[in-house]
């Protein structure tokens, strides 16, 4: 599933290819989750002028020129192709198609991925949102004897953290993610809230570096911790892969608070 650095990226790639484009039809083939009729989703949209492109938690968020937006979630296994006149990727959600010939499709051959007009405002702060910062998480850990790790991936705690950034924001905190949350001393929420910054901002610009025109897939082959290629952590560490619903990497480097 893309995380956030990955949609940062998609995020800043579609709005230089989309932004300022007019919408001429949106045509949904296959969205199960739509939270409006077919009907309304193109009565509200269709004419409208792409303002931005942008990230919100682990959803791109395509806002136009009356203020409606269309959150797109991609859930598993969603891609997004810029096409042109004719959408021939398989597996399409919907496509929006602009009066200039060029068009942008959602495809997921699983068939969930989601798209939203007008979605909710979330409660749970951005991860990379001032209002997701020391005070919030301090406060929000001394709530809860939950391991860290599956506070990083809760959305409604904090948005936009997947599996493998969280194994790797914990490295860089030198946190074990097998840490009771309450028990982490607050120099350390102080450090992994630097972490959270800096490991999300600089996989957006490796993902970037790599890839300069993404919109789609996930490029991992730089980071540190979570990564089958790699043995061990850049200090030397072996990494330790704990299997589960989720796999968890991590190296005896991090401390284990409990």
């Amino acid at each position: 599933m893309p995380e956030l650095p990955d949609l940062q990226a998609f995020s800043y790639n579609l709005d230089k290819k989309l932004a300022g484009k007019t919408l001429k039809h949106v045509a949904v083939i296959n969205a199960k989750k739509l939270n409006v009729s077919h009907q309304e989703l193109q009565g509200t949209l269709e004419g409208q002028k792409l303002d931005k492109v942008y990230r919100e938690g682990k959803e791109l968020y395509l806002k136009f020129s009356k203020g409606d937006i269309l959150g797109l979630h991609l859930m598993l296994h969603g891609k997004l192709f810029l096409f042109e006149e004719k959408n021939g990727n398989k597996y399409p959600i919907i496509e929006l198609h602009f009066t200039d010939g060029s068009g942008l499709a959602l495809t997921d051959f699983q068939g969930i991925a989601n798209p939203t007009l007008n979605p909710d405002d979330k409660e749970a702060p951005d991860a990379l949102a001032k209002d997701g910062g020391v005070d919030y998480l301090t406060a929000r850990l001394q709530k809860t004897k939950t391991n860290i790790k599956t506070v990083l991936l809760d959305q409604k705690i904090i948005r936009g953290i997947g599996n493998a950034y969280a194994d790797e924001i914990l490295w860089h905190a030198g946190i074990s993610p097998m840490s009771i949350s309450n028990k982490i001393p607050e120099h350390k929420i102080k450090e992994l809230v630097r972490s959270i910054h800096t490991v999300l901002t600089d996989a957006e610009k490796a993902i970037l570096k790599a890839n300069p025109d993404i919109i789609n897939g996930e490029v991992r082959d730089f980071m540190h911790i979570h990564n089958s290629k790699k043995t061990h952590s850049p200090k030397g560490e072996k990494i330790i892969v704990k299997e589960g619903t989720r796999k968890t990497y991590y190296t005896e480097e991090q401390e284990l608070y409990s």
